[in-house]
């Protein structure tokens, strides 16, 4: 399923339709690439084509092996080793019997404190170039707080069950919160809280100390330096103002100088009440019981705080299907729309597009006004880590944002568009949106045409897309009045 020859040479796009055409059963992999730990899981994707949509969706998803949960290993306190790192892929790789040619699909994602590591999107390339055909990006917190919330399956809990639950997942460098209410992600937070803020060595002795660690221990009057031991009283004290300040965020309540200064995004602004509360990431081995070993950090000890503050917000706690590998993606596939013969290319050089993340609004409820319409883009936009001018994403527009296409109606949404991504308009950088109704050219000119005339605009249609897709588009070919789009999606596990 080679893509490199997807734009050069067309036929091989139509090699890849024939390949899913004649052979449903997938391999996939997930990478995760975390503050303190990297792991892998491997899948077996059946895909099952749906004639009226005119595309694969995906029928069972079975995991295959699950890696050992390896140490991120680093060169210094900011480099994570790529030397290192590759050998310990490769040696997974190698004990699930795989090897990069046998992978079809995959997701490799730097996720926490590493994300922020001056090599991370370079690792991110050069393993998904190496290790098969990826869907590959760094996530940021707000973004990730929504991966967990898929990937430990407490949205489908939320959906199948009616209720509200809170994700909390505690990794290594970061503590992300995700809040679904009936299925739906509807909000999200991130702070600065986790185990592998402090590192000790066999000895004891602090061998590693990030800001936020520092922060606590001052606000809590511990000693606490690189070389020098930490008694437990003190791992205690440092573990337990880490949780109180979480448990802030969980509350919604009193903010604390110390939590906002932890505090990575905004404030969860969601005010219902929560039924269930689920637990991810490293940690939340600890808090279920499932491990005793200790990894040189606070894991354990922080893991004992979150229990009492549990127990003390008297929300029921239930265990959700995956903990530690709820950001390993676990899966992504592959498949292949078609656009309309009505897209708006406002230059041919705008094109192709390699890899680009969906965001996906949702509009289910809403009034579509102009405010309304900005006010979702913006919460999407927000979801996924995305600042108008600085990334690079598609804008994915469902049948229904324009049931019955009318004047009216694309003027008021191409206002929101450009009303949000005026910053990426002043920069002069490419907008790409992509709608499932047959109105591409229609939105292309209202918005190039009446709107914002310097604009570099793509506007494709007949193509449905969601949140966790990433998509490439073609080059446009004199022979052809459509475009070829991959549709690379991730694939979460159900409970």
């Amino acid at each position: 399923m080679d893509l490199e020859g997807l734009y050069a040479v067309p036929e091989s796009w139509f090699r890849l339709g024939d390949l899913l055409l004649s052979d449903s059963i997938l391999t996939s992999v997930g990478i995760d690439i975390g503050t303190t730990t990297t792991h892998l899981v491997f899948s077996k994707l059946q895909l099952h084509y749906v004639e009226q949509r005119r595309k694969f969706e995906v029928f069972s998803r079975e995991i295959t092996f699950r890696s050992k949960v390896a140490f991120t290993p680093y060169k210094g306190a900011d480099t994570i080793d790529v030397g290192a790192l590759s050998l310990i892929l490769r040696g997974a790789y190698r004990e699930a019997g795989q090897s990069p040619d046998s992978i079809d699909a995959g997701a490799v994602i730097i996720t926490g404190e590493a994300a922020k590591k001056h090599n991370a999107e370079r690792i991110v390339n050069l393993f998904a170039g190496e290790m098969g055909k990826f869907v590959c990006a760094t996530a940021g917190a707000n973004y990730e707080a929504v991966l967990a919330a898929y990937g430990s399956g407490a949205v489908q809990q939320s959906l199948q069950e009616g209720i509200t639950v809170m994700n909390i997942d505690v990794g290594g460098g970061t503590t992300k919160v995700a809040v679904v209410r009936r299925g739906e992600v509807v909000d999200t937070a991130a702070i600065a809280v986790g185990a592998h803020l402090v590192v000790f060595d066999v000895d004891g002795r602090v061998v590693r100390v990030e800001e936020a660690a520092k922060a606590v221990a001052d606000a809590e009057d511990v000693h606490l330096e690189v070389g020098k031991s930490l008694s437990k009283g003190d791992q205690q004290r440092i573990a337990a103002a880490f949780s109180a300040c979480l448990f802030e965020v969980v509350g919604r309540g009193q903010r604390s100088e110390l939590m906002e200064h932890l505090l990575l995004t905004e404030h969860l602004h969601y005010e219902g009440g929560i039924d269930m509360i689920t637990f991810s990431g490293g940690v939340s081995e600890y808090i279920y019981g499932r491990t005793e070993e200790e990894f040189g950090d606070l894991g354990k000890v922080l893991a004992e705080e979150i229990r009492k503050g549990v127990a003390k917000a008297g929300i029921p706690v239930s265990e959700p299907a995956e903990r530690i590998r709820a950001t390993v993606i676990g899966a992504s596939y592959y498949t292949l729309q078609v656009s309309g013969n009505t897209t708006f290319i406002s230059s041919p050089h705008l094109l192709p597009v390699r890899n680009l993340p969906v965001v996906a609004p949702s509009f289910v409820g809403t009034i579509l006004t102009q405010e309304a319409m900005r006010e979702e883009i913006g919460k999407a936009l927000k979801m996924h880590d995305f600042v108008d001018g600085r990334d690079d994403f598609a804008l994915a527009f469902s049948r229904s944002i324009i049931s019955q296409p009318s004047y009216a109606q694309m003027r008021t949404l191409g206002e929101a568009v450009v009303s949000v991504l005026s910053n990426t308009i002043r920069e002069g950088k490419r907008i790409v949106l992509v709608f499932e109704a047959d109105i591409g050219l229609g939105m292309g000119r209202v918005i190039k045409k009446e709107l914002e005339p310097h604009c570099s605009l793509v506007a494709v249609d007949e193509i449905a897309l969601q949140d966790f897709n990433f998509i490439d588009i073609g080059e446009i070919e004199d022979d052809r009045t459509f475009l070829p789009v991959v549709v690379k999606s991730l694939v979460f596990p159900h409970k």
